[in-house]
Formats: structure tokens, C-alpha cells, sequence
């Protein structure tokens, strides 16, 4: 793993990224945006995978102007708790162009072959999906986004394929709110919504409390799919 400085579209400061690199010479670029618990150790073993796969993996530090290298797990109410207050504490909207710096400085990084998706989990998952309608990513990945409805009016905007991973059981995405995006999504052909019967939120994490064997090798089978049609 290496590490890389970022500077803030806004000039606000600097933030840190973290780069995984496979054995292939040439390859496509996945940013990793985090969910509430910060570049954690679910997030790293997630990129360690993805470079395994034969894709460059980049994590943006996007908890930085609150407070940096954030990394905590869900295994604890104090962490829950910091995780929550980090999580209100956040502009989504600052946080997009931060990831957009990411994706420009994936594309450029030794080795890319310039072709850059991205994969978020959580609130990760929402701002793929913002990512997907404000930014110029060749594929983005979304895992139990959070309040995607709510981002419709953007819809129009996505020029490239979108990925939806949604939990039947999501307690903090219910099943009004997906009906609401499902019936927002109907006739784009740029999106493709699976929803996994019986699976809770962040079904896919790691070692996660929710973590469901079952969805998770399903849906990242999708995605590695996915990830190697467009970025390859």
C-alpha cells in the first residue's frame, strides 16, 4: 500500500489517499469510497481483493476535514456512535469533489491504463451514485446507498453504467424508499438494481455483524464482472 497527498478542489487543504497496485502492468482504477467508519480494515481487505483482481484500488481519506484517518469497526456503541456524529458532521457535496480529484489522480497514476470506476458501501454507496450523475467515472458501484430516492432529480444525468446493490432488509434504506428509486430508475438502460432477499445493511462488509456469505459473493461477483467489461 502507498499513500498519496491530494489537494482540495476548494483549496481548503490537503487529504490523503491510499493506492493498492496488482501485478499487471497495465490496468483500470477503482476509487474505494468509504462508508462511516473511515478507511477501516474492511475497506482495506476490499481493496487488497480488488488487486488481487487485477485492478489499481484508490482510498480517499474523506473524513479529513473532520478529522483525519478516521478507522473504526461496527463492533462497539462508541464507535457507532463517533461514526454517526462523523457521518452528520459530513458535506456530501464537498466530499463529491474530493472524490473527483480521486478519480483524476487514479487516472494518472503509473500504471493506469486511464480508465477509472468507482465503489462505494453505505454512505460510500450514496456518493457513488452521486458520483455516477456528477461526475465523468467510467462505471460506478453502489452497496446499500442510503436515501438514493432522494437523489432522482439527478438521474438524468447518468452517461455511464451504474450498479445498485440494495439489501430486502435494510433498516436504514426501507422498502418505501426503494419502490420510490426503483419506480425514479424505470427505462434507464445506464442502471442495473439487485436486490438481495433476506440480506440486512452492509451485507458485504467484512467480518461485518450483517456480513451475508450467501449476497456478498453474489453481488461481488456482479461487480467484479462489471469492473472488468469496463475498466479492462
Amino acid at each position: 500500500m502507498d499513500e498519496i497527498t491530494l489537494k482540495a478542489a476548494d483549496g481548503s487543504g490537503e487529504f490523503s489517499a491510499f493506492v493498492w497496485k496488482p501485478a499487471e502492468e497495465s490496468a483500470g482504477a477503482v476509487v474505494l469510497i468509504q462508508e462511516i467508519f473511515g478507511v477501516n480494515d474492511a475497506l482495506i481487505e476490499t481493496a487488497e481483493t480488488l488487486a488481487r483482481q487485477g485492478f489499481i484500488a484508490v482510498a480517499p481519506d474523506l473524513f479529513w476535514r473532520q478529522e483525519k484517518g478516521v478507522k473504526l469497526t461496527d463492533k462497539s456503541e462508541a464507535e457507532w456512535k463517533k461514526a454517526f456524529e462523523l457521518m452528520n458532521g459530513f458535506d456530501q457535496d464537498k466530499g463529491v469533489e474530493d472524490l473527483k480529484v480521486a478519480l483524476e489522480a487514479a487516472r494518472k497514476l503509473p500504471g493506469c491504463n486511464g480508465r477509472v470506476g468507482t465503489m462505494g458501501f453505505c454512505l460510500g454507496g450514496r456518493l457513488a451514485v452521486m458520483m455516477a450523475t456528477r461526475s465523468d467515472a467510467d462505471v460506478n458501484v453502489s452497496y446499500y446507498g442510503v436515501a438514493l430516492q432522494n437523489l432522482a432529480d439527478e438521474f438524468d444525468n447518468i452517461s455511464a453504467p451504474l450498479m445498485l446493490h440494495l439489501a430486502e432488509n435494510d433498516e436504514y434504506f426501507p422498502a418505501a424508499g426503494q419502490e420510490q428509486l426503483l419506480d425514479a430508475l424505470e427505462g434507464n438502460e445506464w442502471v442495473d438494481v439487485f436486490i438481495y432477499p433476506d440480506a440486512q445493511h452492509a451485507f458485504a462488509r467484512p467480518n461485518g455483524v450483517h456480513f451475508n456469505a450467501r449476497a456478498a459473493v453474489i453481488a461481488n461477483g456482479r461487480t467484479t464482472e462489471l469492473l472488468a467489461e469496463i475498466l479492462d
